[in-house]
């Protein structure tokens, strides 16, 4: 799906580490240096289209940390990661060098409960 097969190796580890980490994860995506690669569990109640999710990690959530870390970087100390509230899911974005990982939670699931868990997989 993208330009640099060199990551998705480590995107597939990294992706299956975090879906080990709680059964309210229900998609995880990596994009990085223009590659994505994208998983989600099956049999997903109110599951997203999946051209849906290609463009929501190629364009919003890029954009949105765009904005949310350059008004972080002005004097809030930098941004570590935006919790978006979608009717059907919780989606947690992390920037990372070169691109971001996106983690989406069952409305169920509190991201912030795992969100150290995350970051250690992440970083």
């Amino acid at each position: 799906m993208g330009r640099c097969d060199e990551h998705r190796p480590f995107s597939n580890l990294m992706i299956d580490k975090l879906f080990n980490l709680t059964t309210y994860i229900r998609y995880v995506a990596v994009y990085r240096d223009s590659d994505l690669t994208m998983r989600q569990r099956s049999n997903l109640d109110n599951a997203s289209d999946e051209e849906s999710d290609k463009y929501e990690e190629l364009l919003v959530n890029p954009t949105i940390l765009k904005l949310a870390s350059q008004r972080g970087n002005i004097d809030c100390g930098g941004l570590d990661f935006v919790i978006i509230r979608y009717g059907h899911f919780f989606q947690l974005v992390i920037p990372v060098d070169n691109g971001h990982v996106s983690v989406a939670f069952e409305p169920e699931g509190n991201p912030l409960q795992y969100v150290d868990d995350i970051l250690e997989i992440v970083k």
